[in-house]
């Protein structure tokens, strides 16, 4: 235990929405407080796929650490540290850091986040890479740009198509945004750029295993997301279960007249968007703690967030297999920012009511809504005002509705800034000027 004399240690896993605002929200109390993060940067992730498409650079979607909490390290109680947790000793109330070092704690909150799960087939991942880093959308960026500067190299047509054809596996928004926009891209942007190819004839295929897209959208808006996607130009597959991806292409099963049958897909670049897994430190958590797991390696919680028998330990964002306990029965919280944003402020709140001697409250999550867009002019959204209901719309209004949510979430003027000139240039000349790559080694791999 602490002396009177020195504060509670409360050490904070993970610099994303959650962490962020878990650090706001304390760093006014009497604690001492250390984040924990492995890179030096808070990342806009919602807007990632602009990086890996060479809309945006990435200082337009990312900024330090210490420069988004500069208010709250000059209070003189915020650490950071660029580190990665690699364990956490729930029963010595120590995490374990790259190095070997131990970072003692009173009170912990892990918001780890997620990564790709590939459904047992680990092995995809060299062929067929997520988008969660920004060290992801450079590799996707150089394989995307690569795969056209390879195609001008083909003699014939038949060598050529493989580097030509773009397959999207996960029609989720992240799924949907990236082939819309590496339709546009195609269609729009490359065009008289190159001499021996037609980037028009390029081919984008979006790949998903249920029978429509947007799943979590109500089928109206799902059905005129597919209706947009079409009208870019992108081949969508819905109904289909991929089993099999190498560096020449995809397999994948599809159900045609009530019976499976097997499609072999050629292509050099595969995009994975399909689905996601809890951080390895839910593992390293549960193995200490006694903590249970759910199938995607999620920590499940307490009402209140904490670690079922660790009061002390909180667990936020992708990494938590939350419920929001509102009217009516409780019901999962999705993976999205704003849910980890509401967690992160729920869990500070929490640590501060144990401190206080005061019973915790549950977690409550309130949806405002989901957004995702398609292309130029062309969104879905799905709001939830108080009061009025549901509203949803589509087509232009939302893709309107959906770049000014964005600017507004974005952390910083400066990066406010940059992604409104950036968007408007961009939308006036069809122009993408973060094409510039430094081919990292995956890319080069890739394609040899």
């Amino acid at each position: 235990m602490n002396s009177q004399n020195k504060p509670p240690r409360v050490v904070i896993i993970g610099c994303g929405f959650g962490g962020l605002e878990a650090v706001r929200a304390l760093s006014r109390a009497e604690l001492e407080i250390t984040l924990v993060d492995r890179t030096n940067h808070h990342l806009f992730q919602p807007l990632l796929y602009q990086v890996a498409t060479a809309g945006l650079s990435a200082p337009a979607v990312s900024a330090p650490i210490r420069h988004v909490l500069r208010r709250q390290m000059k209070r003189g109680n915020l650490t950071v540290l660029q580190a990665e947790a690699t364990g956490i000793d729930a029963a010595q109330r120590r995490v374990l850091l790259d190095g070997g070092e131990a970072l003692p704690y009173d009170h912990l909150i892990v918001a780890a986040g997620a990564t790709h799960s590939y459904f047992g087939h680990d092995d995809w991942a060299a062929a067929a890479p997520g988008l969660k880093t920004l060290a992801d959308a450079f590799d996707v960026r150089a394989r995307v740009i690569g795969a056209f500067e390879r195609a001008e190299r083909c003699a014939s047509e038949d060598e050529r198509a493989p580097w030509m054809t773009f397959v999207v596996i996960g029609a989720g928004p992240t799924g949907v945004e990236m082939a819309g926009t590496l339709s546009e891209m195609a269609q729009h942007t490359l065009p008289m750029e190159f001499r021996r190819i037609d980037s028009k004839r390029t081919k984008v295929v979006l790949i998903e295993g249920s029978d429509r897209v947007l799943g979590a959208f109500v089928p109206r808006l799902s059905q005129r997301a597919r209706e947009q996607l079409t009208q870019l130009g992108v081949d969508v597959r819905t109904d289909c279960r991929v089993t099999g991806i190498d560096a020449e292409g995809v397999d994948y099963e599809s159900r045609e007249s009530g019976r499976p049958t097997t499609h072999r897909l050629a292509s050099k670049t595969v995009i994975w968007a399909a689905g996601v897994a809890g951080s390895p430190l839910g593992r390293a958590l549960a193995a200490t703690s006694g903590a249970a797991l759910d199938r995607a390696g999620r920590v499940v919680v307490e009402p209140d967030l904490s670690v079922p028998g660790h009061p002390e330990i909180s667990v936020i964002g992708d990494l938590a297999a939350a419920r929001s306990h509102g009217p009516g029965e409780p019901q999962p919280v999705p993976g999205v920012s704003p849910a980890a944003k509401q967690m992160g402020r729920s869990a500070a709140a929490n640590l501060l009511r144990r401190l206080r001697g005061q019973p915790t409250r549950p977690f409550r999550y309130i949806d405002y809504g989901s957004l995702a867009t398609i292309g130029r002019k062309a969104a879905v959204v799905d709001l939830t005002v108080p009061v009025v209901g549901a509203i949803r719309f589509s087509g232009l209004a939302a893709w309107l509705f959906w770049l000014f949510a964005h600017i507004y979430f974005l952390i910083g003027f400066r990066n406010r800034l940059i992604v409104m000139i950036d968007w408007a240039w961009a939308y006036w000349t069809y122009q993408r000027h973060a094409r510039v790559v430094a081919q990292p080694p995956a890319a080069m791999e890739h394609a040899s």
